[in-house]
């Protein structure tokens, strides 16, 4: 062949079920295994490609700025959405998430999986996941501590504001309302698209590329950096060239994704700044056809694990118990509609979309292409519930 031979890797099958769970509830459809079913090249409708945002590092005071224009606005200035944030940068620098907490829960990672001391200790549970990961740093906040998870899911699930929206007297700016949904979504639950290995598998990447975004057209996170790290950006494209093995039973592929970058701050109107990741890989095939396992070539790119952004839940309650419950989800959310033409917005397909967000038409799509399910009405009631909880007194590494 023209690559040497890999060693081996078949897909955990705890792993793919839940992918093909997660499928089904979401889209309603069947995940598809088989490499001849799958499209070779997917992007999103042109309106829909993410735009540039901040990643709001915690070196830079996070999300504090905007958060003090919105303490104005809707706390009378008291500060306590700013305090929030400033607490639980503080509580990164002390290193206090780098331990076993007292009452003997285990400390947790990126969107809720288990870490040990080491970071090694990787494990998957079904379920949503929550929060964001890190190690033991004393007396210094690391570079990458930010909301980089919080612009992706925000760009993913959000046209870019364009107006200035009025609170009270209160004037919030394009850039001020994206640095709010950056906020809500920091520790916001997610669907977990596969990473169950350090490194994932390069099978489920194929998987989940082509079957959300290649049949959905649905951006997806994808957390770029195995280890302690955590860089999250939003993938809307890929491209796939496959050339199958003598014998049916191996496919050798180079694929192409292309996803959005960070800006230094945020602006007014971002960018459209991208960059492209090529993985080169081997697939498994079984005696059907299906993929089942594959391994990377020399050269490729190896990225952590892939998630999709689900309906933001106020701070504090189920589903985002780490997020900020200053900050209410129901009145960002109204911001941003209000600043944002219904043309744009009607147009804009989520999973897992609160009500008003529905889509009521799409464009650019066929009339075969794949449909989102609609939100079941239990997992609605629980989006928007006003901030009344006091902030907790610990918190864990973003």
């Amino acid at each position: 062949g023209r690559r040497s031979q890999p060693s081996g890797g078949r897909i955990q099958k705890q792993e793919i079920d839940y992918q093909k769970e997660a499928f089904q509830q979401w889209w309603e459809t069947d995940f598809v295994t088989k490499l001849d079913d799958l499209p070779t090249q997917g992007v999103v409708p042109k309106h829909r490609v993410p735009y540039s945002g901040h990643d709001y590092p915690d070196r830079g005071g996070g999300t504090m700025r905007v958060l003090r224009k919105y303490d104005r606005a809707f706390h009378g200035g008291q500060g306590v959405a700013v305090a929030f944030e400033r607490k639980d940068i503080v509580a990164h620098r002390r290193g206090l998430f780098g331990r076993t907490p007292a009452d003997g829960r285990p400390r947790r990672g990126l969107f809720g999986r288990r870490l040990d001391d080491s970071n090694n200790n990787r494990l998957f549970s079904s379920g949503r996941r929550n929060g964001l990961g890190g190690g033991l740093f004393l007396g210094r906040i690391p570079a990458w501590h930010g909301h980089c998870n919080g612009w992706t899911a925000a760009a993913i699930r959000h046209a870019e504001p364009q107006n200035n929206v009025v609170r009270r007297g209160v004037v919030f700016t394009p850039a001020d309302i994206k640095g709010l949904l950056a906020e809500i979504y920091i520790y916001n639950d997610t669907e977990f698209l596969g990473g169950m290995d350090y490194i994932m598998n390069p099978a489920t990447i194929h998987l989940v590329l082509t079957n959300w975004l290649g049949r959905g057209s649905h951006p997806i996170g994808m957390e770029t950096t195995p280890g302690k790290e955590a860089w999250n950006y939003p993938i809307y494209s890929f491209a796939t060239v496959t050339e199958k093995l003598p014998g049916g039973r191996y496919a050798d592929v180079d694929t192409t994704v292309e996803y959005a970058t960070s800006t230094p701050s945020e602006q007014e109107q971002s960018p459209r700044n991208s960059e492209k990741m090529e993985f080169r890989y081997r697939l498994e095939l079984d005696n059907q056809g299906n993929i089942v396992g594959g391994d990377y070539m020399r050269g490729s790119s190896r990225i952590d694990m892939l998630w999709a952004p689900l309906n933001p839940v106020q701070g504090g309650k189920k589903g985002n118990e780490l997020g900020n419950p200053y900050v209410n989800v129901r009145e960002v959310l109204a911001m941003w509609r209000e600043s944002v033409p219904q043309e744009v917005r009607k147009k804009w397909l989520n999973i897992d979309p609160p009500p008003e967000d529905r889509v009521l038409e799409t464009t650019d799509k066929g009339d075969d292409s794949l449909q989102p399910a609609k939100e079941k009405e239990d997992t609605v009631s629980t989006a928007a519930t006003p901030a009344t909880e006091q902030a907790p007194e610990s918190r864990e590494s973003r």
